[in-house]
């Protein structure tokens, strides 16, 4: 794998631990200063929501001016969000706090764009493996972001968890640092008339791969979301939470090194088709009790089932575009994906309150099983695409 490729890998690493902090940090922050507790995930709904709303500004971005002005203005996003940050938890302004959701999600929201550049600089039979490699990247986040957390949540007394905030910044210069030795391709010359992207993401492909990778990623972060609110009510303190969004995050990128290999051998369908049966038995899991290893159990299957899922409707995502209409239907796809995501954080938090736990476990089993069967359907009927094309 050439070196852009792991650059990338350093890059995606600590966006995605700036990411896993936050999701230690603001349910509880959240629960705290909210004036309802339904909206203790609030804050962390507005970054995904933010997300959401960085897709297409960054496609045309990434259109007119190339990869690397865009990421430099995802690293820029990232520090304002953690001074917005840093500042509502100074003052115990949960408007404030909020606020700093909205940068943090655009310069997250931008850097979910690393996965398709590692796509753009490999060679096209290692494609898989550069999307994989660049989502385990994400292995470095889960021990980074966590200890970060844990380690400086109590550096400014009585004030939890705002030498936190402070030391997060650093992690959006140092990506701004890497990008200097970046070589990425430039920004693709215009097309006089390009696909409308109504018939892009009016493809079976497309269509295939957007639903995979939302039920995926909101599936899992409909769980994930709640989880420390879970673990405080069942007597847990922030330490334990940490610790299991740790190993959860684990789960989430440490397949990535493998999960480009298995595509290439098996495919993307099989692979999507597998992480959608272990995230359906996550929430099954959830039957099992309220122990610490029940939390610790469930939430490293839901990893694993999210990886296979995400890094396989990717991939497949690639096959649903011409080169010259990447950076829209990627664009597209992230508006769609995050968008759900957006609606899951918003709901994660309201469920928790009035349904509970098991309700909210089981309400992410429907879309799942819709999500597959639409996969099993593409494979079908690519199967026989490509027997008539023999």
């Amino acid at each position: 794998m050439n070196i852009n490729v792991w650059l990338l890998f350093f890059c995606q690493a600590l966006v995605n631990a700036s990411s896993i902090g936050q999701v230690a940090m603001s349910a509880l922050l959240g629960h705290a200063m909210a004036p309802d507790k339904a909206l203790a995930t609030l804050p962390y709904a507005l970054q995904m929501a933010s997300t959401m709303a960085a897709s297409i500004p960054a496609g045309m971005i990434f259109a007119r001016l190339g990869r690397k002005p865009g990421f430099y203005l995802g690293a820029a996003g990232s520090l304002v969000g953690c001074g917005l940050y840093a500042w509502g938890v100074m003052r115990g302004d949960f408007l404030i706090y909020c606020l700093g959701s909205i940068p943090t999600g655009l310069g997250f929201g931008i850097g979910q764009h690393y996965r398709f550049a590692a796509a753009e600089v490999a060679d096209s039979e290692a494609r898989p493996r550069a999307i994989g490699l660049v989502m385990a990247g994400g292995v470095l986040a889960a021990i980074l972001g966590p200890e970060l957390v844990e380690r400086t949540k109590d550096l400014t007394p009585p004030l939890l968890f705002l030498g936190t905030y402070l030391a997060l910044a650093i992690l959006p210069l140092t990506v701004a640092t890497l990008l200097v030795f970046v070589r990425l391709p430039p920004a693709p010359a215009r097309v006089v008339s390009p696909t409308p992207i109504a018939e892009i993401i009016a493809r079976p492909t497309f269509v295939t791969a957007a639903v995979a990778g939302l039920v995926g990623y909101g599936s899992m972060n409909l769980i994930m979301a709640s989880t420390p609110l879970q673990m405080m009510l069942c007597g847990f303190g922030v330490n334990d939470s940490i610790d299991v969004i740790r190993l959860h995050a684990i789960c989430m990128f440490a397949p990535g090194f493998f999960t480009g290999r298995l595509i290439q051998r098996f495919g993307a369908h099989r692979i999507i088709v597998v992480g959608g049966a272990l995230t359906i038995l996550c929430a099954g899991l959830s039957l099992r009790g309220s122990s610490f290893y029940d939390f610790v159990l469930a939430l490293c299957v839901l990893g694993v089932g999210w990886n296979f899922m995400f890094v396989g409707a990717t991939t497949l995502l690639s096959t649903a575009h011409s080169a010259i209409e990447r950076v829209r239907a990627q664009a597209a796809n992230d508006f769609i994906v995050f968008g759900t995501v957006a609606m899951t954080s918003f709901t994660s938090g309201a469920l928790h309150a009035e349904a509970g736990w098991l309700a909210l476990n089981a309400a992410v089993i429907p879309p799942v099983l819709v999500a597959l069967s639409l996969v099993l359907w593409h494979r079908a009927r690519h199967g026989r695409r490509s027997a008539l094309a023999v």
